[in-house]
């Protein structure tokens, strides 16, 4: 594997947790998490690396981020943009919320795919069932974290997923642990809380570890 300016690099756009990119920091690759939440010492697009050696970058990604590195460098993106007004869970509040949020959803969805395509590395879009299905396409992949408890007990839970992906990105094969109960509904059953939107927006660690396995080839080809 590359070393300094050649290491193999990931990005995960709308990242706050860094749970996605974890198995390719721990295999060595050079990690960028983007998002809004993170620390603003000095500004939009300030960089701080956190103790694991994760490069988090503060932008709200309302206008685009540009990798300032060698794109041919770039293994894997991944991008979580934000479904607040896009969730089809919440479509009978949609009129209420204006075009101008549906607008802002949208244009936040477009800036991941622009992003993605334009990196030419393998990607992943995520959002729940959303509008996005009729304003763009069909997602390319769904899944729900249960059927990844064969990497993470803990994700023993329902929660339909959509994905749109391109550039050679593998969707792993479900792997559920057969010795768990049933899944729960503790996404849908969540009660209002300021940590909703946290819990209903956090990766799923089964998953996470599912895509990095099947495709991790690409680290050969960088």
């Amino acid at each position: 594997m590359g070393k300094g300016k050649n290491r193999p690099v990931v990005i995960s756009l709308f990242d706050y947790s860094g749970v996605m990119v974890e198995p390719w920091l721990e295999a060595g690759l050079e990690c960028w998490i983007v998002d809004t939440r993170h620390p603003a010492m000095w500004g939009a697009g300030c960089v701080s690396v956190d103790a694991h050696g994760v490069n988090r970058v503060h932008h709200d990604l309302s206008t685009p981020w540009m990798y300032r590195g060698k794109r041919e460098n770039v293994a894997m993106v991944f991008a979580f943009p934000p479904c607040d007004h896009l969730a089809v869970s919440g479509a009978r509040w949609f009129k209420g919320k204006g075009l101008r949020m549906l607008a802002k959803s949208v244009s936040l969805f477009a800036t991941a795919a622009e992003f993605c395509e334009w990196m030419g590395a393998p990607y992943l879009i995520e959002n729940p069932v959303s509008a996005i299905s009729s304003y763009w396409r069909k997602p390319d992949f769904t899944f729900h974290p249960w059927q990844f408890t064969g990497y993470c007990d803990g994700d023993n839970y329902t929660k339909k997923t959509c994905l749109w992906t391109g550039n050679g990105f593998v969707m792993p094969k479900a792997r559920r642990n057969p010795g768990l109960d049933q899944p729960d509904h503790r996404i849908a059953m969540a009660p209002p809380s300021p940590d909703r939107s946290t819990l209903r927006s956090m990766t799923p660690v089964g998953f996470a570890r599912a895509v990095f396995e099947v495709n991790r080839h690409v680290l050969g080809k960088r």
